[in-house]
């Protein structure tokens, strides 16, 4: 957690600001990272 997101566990159990940041920052990279395979995938298919 501390490594991926730069709060200690506890701090975002604790504060549901970090928590909506922390998860914000999450689906954005999930979203980045789903565009990645797609664009992959679809490359890989053509090939």
């Amino acid at each position: 957690m501390h490594q991926a997101h730069g709060i200690g566990y506890a701090e975002y159990e604790n504060s549901l600001e970090k928590r909506i940041e922390v998860e914000k920052a999450r689906e954005k990279d999930h979203h980045k990272c789903t565009q990645i395979t797609a664009t992959h995938d679809n490359k890989t298919v053509k090939s």
